[in-house]
């Protein structure tokens, strides 16, 4: 029953996409504009909406209705994840991977596949079709306007170039906001990421400002030879206002040029606190072209307002920080309590604030505990690599522990289901601290083996360290706990150490465990809408929005609508844009804090009969500092170090065949070479993986750059047909 609602959700949603991709394709053409638009506009009442009654309708309440079908799909989805997964993995549904094999590797794009090339193409053929159309319509009259205005063809034409390249950069800005939502109900129903899609964002951010920058030199070019410089400064009570677009434009470009790959490199938080021009750039937007154009983008913008609140409502609450691992290589663990209605797939991602280091900033780092296995713990890797980790380190690692480090997070984000169990094996390729997503990979598949008794993947996790303190990451792979059983799944680590020759005994390469004394206004990390937030998200998404149109519907019909029918005066513009992002806002903001409210009294009684029933709390030892003994004699570490096979001062030679496990598990290789150029060089993956016939290889590779591109040739030669590639990539 859930497949079922599930697919006519899923149909649904593809039947509205299209129809909003179709409204686009036609919006430049005189079929549009002659024919489809006046009769909506007839049937529209101007009395409630005015003029952007008809955009509401056609551009935003499609959006709005995928994102709230969206959350219905997913709470079904989630309900049946675990079910699903073991189906998968008895049914041996493989699939195809063509569509989603690496296309390209190198180059500005980076690593994408078949589809993202396929849909980039689309998309920009979009762009091209509308800006042609609207030349082929508009040009046809140019004459006939010049001689109106008394202004040369050319100066026309430079005028209409100007106003149709703001059109088309619209359709970039429709889309902008999509990426960065970190809670949207409209990116995993079509299997994709918000981590996933940065660069998405990254490439219409460009496009978008490349087209903007454009449009607004051919302004200036036109007022300049018209001697119309004035016109720069007019800001008019109805209409377009261009002294608001020069303002939005200005903030722009300060925000585009911070994200130069050298200037994001060097000043990133200069790049950080820019990127908040977004508001700026927004704000004036709107004011510029007018609300009722501003509907045709506004709703991505809508769906990231409603999960930017919820993320503020989020970090006011500090979080419990139970116990920090301190690790040898300048890394740490955190560990935070954790509500039992939260749930995370793995590889997700949590941001971190810690005011006493900075107030304003937020860095991401990849969740490694695993929800279902660790259901009152979350954890956290953070590994030395800035001033901001390195201050965090020499907080905790100090020789006079601290008690208590006030800690507020946004999270976790990740992908609505994984397909692990897909795959006959699982080949893990990690340079550094990449290694850290596959902490969580691979305690879904403890959990998953331990408690269903289902077949997993063979893993073969291959990593490359610079030194032996290193070898303290691998310590990770098991919670802090040391009670899981990992000897129902087939686990072969091979790890490299490149800079040291040899083993130091002296070298330590076992963390130590900090135990820190929360504050009692310390609060577990738990889901901000509850177990189920898919549904409470709709029903933000769906409430707040008709709530929007209520009160935009009392104000116009009691207030506007006379105002305009006066005909000694008429309604500003400008105000009229403040009141519809004044509702927008105050209807988001009302309905989010009263579902979060409701949501944070359940899970507080909830908690209460859990204390009831005699939940037993967590320990810590007496002394603050301690080296876990326990769990390095626990049988799942030693099973653990059995599973893993050192190699000092060299890299890995597949050819070998003492490189062969126990369990024929490397019999899917003929060779493999791993690089690691330290400092200005880089580390790089090659090789050939051997096709093993009636298997699955899931390929995943999380590390530098060179070594993902590398890793991808691979997996798009075409040798081998069994390979599914997946990049892990956390770059923001």
């Amino acid at each position: 029953m859930a497949r079922e609602a599930q697919s006519i959700i899923r149909l649904l949603v593809v039947l509205l996409f299209l129809g909003c991709i179709m409204i686009w394709i036609m919006m430049p053409t005189n079929t549009f504009n002659l024919k489809w638009f006046p009769k909506i506009r007839g049937k529209a009442d101007p009395t409630y909406f005015g003029a952007q009654g008809e955009t509401i309708l056609m551009y935003t309440f499609p959006v709005l209705l995928i994102a709230t079908l969206g959350c219905v799909y997913l709470h079904i989805a989630k309900k049946s994840s675990n079910e699903s997964n073991i189906e998968i993995r008895n049914g041996k549904k493989h699939g195809t991977t063509i569509w989603n094999r690496p296309m390209l590797v190198k180059g500005p794009l980076g690593i994408v596949s078949i589809t993202e090339i396929a849909f980039l193409l689309m998309f920009i053929a979009l762009l091209v079709w509308s800006f042609t159309t609207y030349l082929h319509i508009g040009f046809k009259t140019v004459a006939k306007t010049a001689a109106e205005y008394g202004n040369t063809v050319e100066q026309e034409k430079l005028y209409s170039v100007g106003i149709w390249l703001g059109l088309v950069g619209n359709i970039c800005l429709a889309f902008l906001f999509f990426p960065v939502t970190r809670g949207s109900s409209v990116l995993p129903i079509f299997g994709l990421t918000s981590e996933g899609c940065i660069k998405y964002h990254i490439w219409l951010g460009h496009i978008l400002m490349a087209i903007f920058t454009t449009h607004g030199i051919c302004y200036i070019t036109y007022w300049a030879s018209t001697n119309k410089m004035s016109e720069m400064l007019i800001w008019t009570k109805d209409g377009v206002s261009n002294l608001a677009g020069e303002i939005s434009l200005l903030a722009g470009l300060f925000l585009w040029i911070a994200t130069i790959p050298r200037i994001r490199r060097k000043f990133f938080e200069l790049f950080f606190y820019t990127h908040h021009l977004y508001i700026i750039f927004i704000i004036f937007y709107i004011f510029h072209v007018d609300i009722s154009f501003s509907f045709t983008m506004l709703p991505s913008f809508y769906l990231f307002l409603v999960d930017r609140f919820l993320r503020f409502l989020q970090s006011r609450r500090g979080v419990r920080l139970l116990s920090s691992r301190i690790l040898p290589c300048e890394g740490v663990e955190l560990n935070f309590s954790k509500g039992h209605g939260l749930t995370y797939n793995p590889t997700s991602v949590m941001f971190i604030n810690v005011p006493s280091i900075s107030k304003l900033q937020w860095h991401p780092f990849t969740v490694t505990s695993n929800s279902k296995l660790e259901p009152e713990k979350l954890s956290v890797v953070i590994k030395c690599g800035g001033a901001w980790t390195q201050k965090l380190y020499q907080l905790l690692s100090n020789p006079s522990p601290i008690g208590r480090l006030g800690i507020s997070v946004e999270g976790p984000y990740g992908p609505a289901s994984t397909n692990y169990l897909r795959h006959d094996t699982l080949v893990m390729v990690s340079g550094g601290s990449g290694i850290t997503p596959f902490f969580s990979i691979i305690r879904e598949l403890i959990y998953l083996s331990n408690t269903f008794k289902c077949k997993t993947p063979n893993i073969v996790l291959i990593c490359s360290f610079k030194n032996t303190s290193c070898l303290s990451m691998l310590d990770l792979i098991l919670p802090i706990s040391g009670t899981c059983d990992i000897s129902n799944i087939q686990l072969q680590i091979e790890a490299y150490i490149t800079r040291d020759k040899e083993f130091k005994p002296d070298t330590p390469i076992h963390p130590q465990t900090l135990w820190l004394k929360p504050n009692p206004s310390d609060e577990p990390i738990h889901a901000m809408l509850g177990p189920n937030s898919w549904l409470w998200l709709g029903a933000i998404i769906s409430s707040s929005f008709i709530i929007f149109l209520i009160i935009i519907g009392v104000i116009t019909r009691y207030y506007i609508f006379p105002i305009d029918h006066n005909t000694n005066a008429i309604f500003s513009d400008p105000l009229r844009a403040f009141l519809n992002m004044l509702v927008i806002c105050v209807s988001i903001a009302v309905v989010s804090s009263v579902a979060v409210l409701w949501n944070k009294q359940n899970a507080k009684e909830a908690k209460q009969i859990q204390n009831l029933e005699g939940s037993s709390p967590t320990v810590s030892p007496s002394s603050m500092i301690y080296n876990a003994d326990r769990e390095l004699e626990s049988l799942p570490y030693q099973s653990l170090v059995e599973a893993t096979n050192v190699h000092y001062g060299q890299r890995p030679d597949l050819k070998s065949k003492s490189f062969i496990s126990r369990e024929n598990i490397f019999d899917i290789f003929t060779r493999i070479s791993i690089y690691l150029y330290e400092l200005k060089s880089l580390f790089c993956f090659a090789g050939l993986l051997f096709e093993m016939k009636g298997s699955s290889v899931g390929v995943l590779v999380s590390g530098p750059k060179q070594m993902r591109q590398e890793v991808a040739s691979i997996c798009s030669s075409g040798l081998v047909e069994n390979l599914h590639f997946e990049s892990i990539s956390f770059t923001w």
